[in-house]
């Protein structure tokens, strides 16, 4: 097929003209054109698709056009799509079509090889039903001798309108902190060599309009080294690419072997950064794997206990934890051989003899005797040098002989692409969960993996695809088994880790005020169903900040809730008032884990009957005054009844009141002056 095709799905399309001679080029990633004919479409592609080699002696039409891998032999000066070589030779690859490219509903799967160098890759984008492009390439080696990856990107253009660049950083305790910045000539990168996403990683790199009502972002699912960059090269499109970062020599692929990129995520939106949200959560709520029915409410131990382990007062939380209306207890860090701190006992998969003499079965026995469900923390990718494990098997350490990289916590990074010991890891964990019928894991992933190499050749990509294939091994022996993934908080958030997971622990910090910008941006790609959000003690132990109960409940309300805070030390009141808000969650969580989020003067999920609100004031005001709130969202001609749910008196009626969503979004209502971290909820309710 050599017409041009249009992709178009949820108002977004992708044209692509398939012409050749190589892999399809990408004339327009964005707004849907609408219907357009044969004619009509070749026109278009004509006087918007010039090539990217017309740059190379100055363009006679607009260089409107890019190829899914520009390479030099195709004009482009910038971050090349591929790159590699054959034993220093043939490092420029000049790709031609081999064969006609396959055309389905909302796909495309091009093939091109370049014969001289022995390269052929396969190219495979799809645009989903909800405006998202899903783009991957397969690099094989069709050659006769080893050729060595250096880098497969995918990439799609952007438009001379997208001039200013978003993106985030951070670090443990305060993840996905914004920073934003224009998109001049050049190139902005964001690269992650700590094998595994980061606390500093985004969660999406954004380029957009100067107000951002039209926005364009890339995610690469991997939870290895990877990059995210935006380019604008003089004289030629701008794009927006991602893939994995490979450390030199990292990838060798014998004849016949074959490579293929992380998923790179490409989400076009005319509704600013909600709209790109949007796309992404209905994409991820439509996976199979999606977690579904009501996200349980959870108590986890590590705030209350750390690794002082006793029976009488772990039973004495879950009496509590029951009271209050927790579904889930999960008994963090601390239950294996000579874990009493950090230093010792990572890798011994086994429960303590000396602190659980009958095992861990009179606590699990005495939690769902109380109704609720109960988990298990792990940190299998792990071992400390104090352990039975690296005593026996040293060889299991992933490092190079006589280069022991540095240690952090007290711990080394287990090599699980060796076969014996993702055995060793499966057999355990799997006979733990089978024993307890352990509901739920939390697997953690406390450092770095620096100098992360095997016999001097680097094993990061070895490693997490290692990761990926023992979570899903696990998963297919105990398919009702949730897992979250926790990296010393929000450390490892990305779509490939949640492909075989069901949340995120978002950041190690319950500090409430910073948990709402944590929240907040983490959103930003996930839908808070997949957000671990807990009530913590006051004060925060990370910030040694206090705040009242009242907002740190209305902080950990949207998302995946629970506590994580020493609840015996609680009054009556205090209890009472977390019973109060957990039965709240229960309520509301059918909206809050399948609306739609939006944001404005404040913050809410909407569905098509109802939505939840808040509104939090998180700093010291200038104007002491009320505020008028607009709800944002509302279907316009709708009736909606608006009550006050949650938080500081609000002075509505008891019974709330009646209006439009267009008056509600427009003209809004009048609430009281909060003062620094109080918080209100509002629950929408469509009245008929």
């Amino acid at each position: 097929m050599t017409e041009p095709v249009v992709l178009a799905a949820a108002g977004a399309a992708l044209i692509l003209d398939l012409a050749g001679p190589g892999l399809p080029r990408v004339v327009h990633w964005g707004a849907d054109p609408g219907p357009l004919d044969d004619a009509a479409l070749r026109a278009l592609v004509t006087a918007a698709g010039g090539d990217l080699a017309s740059a190379v002696e100055g363009p006679t039409q607009p260089v409107g056009s890019m190829p899914l891998l520009p390479t030099q032999w195709d004009g482009y000066a910038g971050r090349p799509g591929v790159t590699g070589d054959r034993s220093g030779q043939w490092p420029y690859l000049r790709l031609a079509l081999d064969g006609p490219v396959s055309v389905s509903e909302g796909s495309v799967v091009a093939e091109a090889v370049d014969e001289t160098a022995g390269v052929r890759v396969r190219s495979e984008l799809r645009l989903d039903l909800h405006g998202v492009v899903h783009l991957r390439h397969t690099l094989t080696n069709v050659g006769t001798d080893v050729w060595t990856i250096a880098a497969l990107r995918t990439v799609l253009p952007l438009p001379e309108q997208a001039t200013e660049v978003l993106d985030f950083t951070g670090r443990w305790g305060l993840e996905r902190v914004p920073q934003r910045r224009p998109l001049g000539n050049g190139t902005h990168a964001r690269e992650s060599r700590r094998g595994r996403t980061g606390h500093d990683a985004t969660p999406l790199l954004v380029a957009g309009t100067p107000d951002f009502s039209e926005a364009w972002a890339v995610h690469i699912g991997w939870s290895g080294g990877h990059e995210e960059y935006a380019e604008r090269i003089s004289g030629t499109v701008a794009v927006l690419g991602g893939g994995e970062l490979l450390e030199p020599g990292e990838v060798r692929l014998t004849p016949g072997q074959s490579y293929s990129t992380p998923t790179g995520y490409f989400v076009w939106s005319d509704a600013g950064l909600d709209g790109l949200s949007d796309r992404l959560h209905r994409m991820i709520r439509s996976r199979p794997s999606h977690p579904h029915g009501p996200r349980p409410l959870t108590l986890n131990v590590w705030e209350a206990v750390y690794f002082d382990h006793d029976l009488d007062r772990l039973t004495r939380l879950a009496d509590l934890a029951a009271r209050v209306g927790v579904e889930r207890f999960v008994l963090d860090d601390g239950w294996f051989p000579g874990r009493r701190d950090d230093t010792a006992g990572l890798g011994d998969w086994t429960v303590d003899p000396v602190v659980w003499p009958s095992g861990l079965h009179p606590l699990v026995d005495h939690v769902r005797s109380r109704g609720m469900r109960f988990g298990l923390w792990f940190e299998p990718e792990m071992v400390n040098p104090d352990s039975s494990l690296a005593r026996d098997h040293p060889e299991w350490i992933l490092a190079t002989p006589g280069r022991l990289p540095r240690p952090s916590r007290h711990q080394h990074v287990l090599d699980v692409a060796r076969p014996e010991v993702a055995d060793y890891l499966f057999d355990r964990i799997s006979a733990l969960v089978t024993e307890y019928e352990l509901d739920y894991l939390k697997w953690d992933h406390n450092r770095d993996l620096l100098e992360a190499a095997r016999d001097g050749v680097a094993g990061v990509h070895r490693q997490t695809a290692a990761v990926y294939a023992l979570l899903d091994r696990l998963r297919a022996r105990h398919p009702a088994l949730e897992i979250e993934s926790c990296a010393s908080g929000g450390g490892r958030v990305d779509l490939g880790i949640l492909a075989r997971t069901d949340r995120v622990w978002a950041s190690d910090s319950n500090d409430a005020l910073d948990r709402q910008h944590i929240q907040r941006w983490t959103g930003l790609l996930l839908p808070p169903e997949l957000i671990g959000s807990h009530v913590g003690p006051s004060p925060a132990h990370t910030t040694g900040r206090s705040a009242g109960l009242a907002f740190r409940c209305a902080t950990a309300l949207f998302g995946h809730a629970g506590i994580e805070w020493d609840i015996s030390t609680c009054t009556e009141v205090e209890l009472d008032l977390l019973a109060e808000w957990a039965a709240l969650y229960k309520r509301l969580r059918v909206v809050l884990h399948s609306g739609r989020t939006v944001h404005g003067d404040v913050s809410g999920v909407v569905t098509d009957e109802a939505a939840v609100f808040v509104h939090a004031q998180l700093d010291n005001p200038t104007e002491l005054r009320q505020r008028r709130l607009r709800l944002p969202g509302l279907h316009p001609e709708r009736r909606y009844r608006v009550t006050r749910c949650w938080g500081a008196d609000a002075e509505l009626p008891d019974d709330g009141f009646i209006t439009t969503g267009r008056a509600l979004s427009t003209i809004g209502f009048q609430v009281p002056r909060l003062r620094p971290e109080q918080a209100i909820v509002f629950e929408v309710r469509g009245d008929e």
